[in-house]
């Protein structure tokens, strides 16, 4: 795949805020206490490291492959139960940051995506896109569901 040096450079952006992804979940998931938060963190980190390796493959000019990170991402079932108070402040804080950084990342995939020339390249963006979106959305519906997150 040819680049322009304007999609190399969003895109090495954009793997780096992959790695931060990563690094972030993985981090996070170790840290929490409901299970169900550590396995949602955890496919959220695995999903962070198929989008770095698909822009990888596009720097190095291979075709990308996105056979793993098509698979339609479950939606987490939460119980409503809240956690001790120090605790859930501790988890409210690292969902907040990564909530923040979904956010970032997606409003910065929404750019790159606006600057890329190659249909293949957008379509690969947008793809990685809603899935930083439902990244979002399932960290959202956690905080809202667990009195974490007050959107009012």
């Amino acid at each position: 795949m040819q680049l322009t040096q304007k999609e190399r450079s969003l895109l090495k952006d954009q793997l780096s805020h992959e790695e931060i992804c990563i690094q972030k979940y993985n981090k996070y998931a170790n840290q929490v206490q409901d299970p169900q938060l550590k396995q949602m963190l955890q496919q959220f980190a695995s999903q962070e490291q198929q989008h770095y390796d698909t822009i990888n493959q596009i720097l190095q000019g291979q075709q990308p492959n996105l056979g793993g990170g098509q698979q339609q991402q479950q939606k987490p079932q939460f119980p409503n139960l809240l956690q001790d108070n120090q605790a859930s402040q501790q988890d409210a804080f690292m969902l907040q940051d990564l909530l923040m950084t979904e956010k970032y990342v997606s409003s910065a995939y929404n750019t790159t995506i606006f600057e890329s020339v190659n249909p293949t390249l957008r379509q690969t963006l947008q793809h990685i896109q809603k899935e930083e979106q439902q990244h979002g959305e399932g960290l959202f519906n956690y905080m809202q569901q667990h009195g974490l997150y007050n959107p009012q």
